[in-house]
């Protein structure tokens, strides 16, 4: 783990993995999440000559808090990074919450970004035509119902939540997921996936939840860029079984951002299209770069 000083005074934990002469792929984490590698992402990556880049967002880890942060600010904070590694172009993949913040690097970095991909990514509060919370399950539904109720009430309800996920195990994951999974998605927490997550979930509440605060007050504001403006290609892949970012995410993404490819598949979750469609994420991000 490698930390970036920022010229606003902030720090930027990051993560790099791969061939050194690889084009960087900038990997958004989930919410709440943080800078860590999953393995077969890492080798799916390097089989198609791409460098894994990773930072946890502000306030999670050991990156800076950034109160009042937009989506947008996402794209600074990777230009950034990107002039550290002496990178120019990049693709970018943002799987949930990182959704949003791949899309804000393919909007406002157009001239450095070559392709981004969203896994089960977030549209939207106030997107016309979509009722967010629809199909959410039980533990979301709360939690961005406090966000919409402002700053106190959302890290009341987060400080609650995360007492348990900051110490969270392996073995613990379906039932801290709760009303969250599927049954395609319970199936996935096993193993090296399952000792991934809980990992995850332990790093990135190390320092508190102002990360996670951060990201939920984000997504339902204004992000700070047009979703119907550029040219670079955006392959939005979406599950229907997924009850943490409902399919009609994916379906509203797919219609309503300029240059988006759908891949709305109605038998997949929100985990199982991250462990099992790696391969084809990666591969098909790798073909719209070019």
């Amino acid at each position: 783990m490698t930390s970036l000083d920022l010229a606003n005074g902030r720090s930027l934990e990051y993560v790099v993995a791969g061939p050194e002469d690889g084009t960087p792929l900038v990997l958004h984490h989930g919410t709440p999440s943080a800078a860590l590698v999953f393995g077969p992402w890492r080798e799916s990556a390097a089989k198609h000559g791409l460098r894994m880049v990773m930072y946890s967002r502000p306030g999670y880890a050991g990156s800076s808090p950034r109160p009042g942060r937009a989506v947008a600010d996402a794209a600074g904070d990777v230009a950034a990074l990107l002039d550290a590694l002496g990178a120019e172009r990049f693709v970018t993949v943002g799987w949930s919450g990182g959704g949003p913040h791949a899309l804000a690097c393919a909007k406002l970095l157009p001239d450095r970004c070559g392709a981004a991909a969203l896994i089960g990514g977030v549209a939207p509060y106030a997107a016309d035509g979509l009722d967010f919370m629809s199909g959410m399950g039980v533990e979301n539904v709360e939690e961005f119902g406090a966000a919409l109720k402002g700053k106190a009430a959302l890290t009341s309800y987060l400080d609650t939540q995360s007492a348990a996920l900051a110490h969270v195990q392996a073995g613990d994951m379906a039932a801290a997921f709760g009303d969250l999974v599927s049954d395609v998605d319970r199936a996935q927490l096993t193993g090296e996936f399952a000792d991934y997550l809980a990992e995850s979930f332990r790093t990135a509440l190390q320092s508190g939840t102002a990360g996670w605060r951060d990201d939920d007050l984000a997504f339902v504001t204004d992000w700070g860029f047009r979703l119907d403006d550029g040219q670079v290609p955006v392959a939005v892949w979406q599950g229907g079984q997924d009850r943490m970012v409902p399919y009609t995410h994916g379906e509203w993404l797919a219609e309503h951002v300029a240059g988006a490819e759908p891949h709305l598949l109605p038998d997949e979750g929100h985990l199982s299209l991250a462990v099992g469609a790696v391969e084809e994420i990666i591969a098909d991000l790798v073909r719209l770069s070019r």
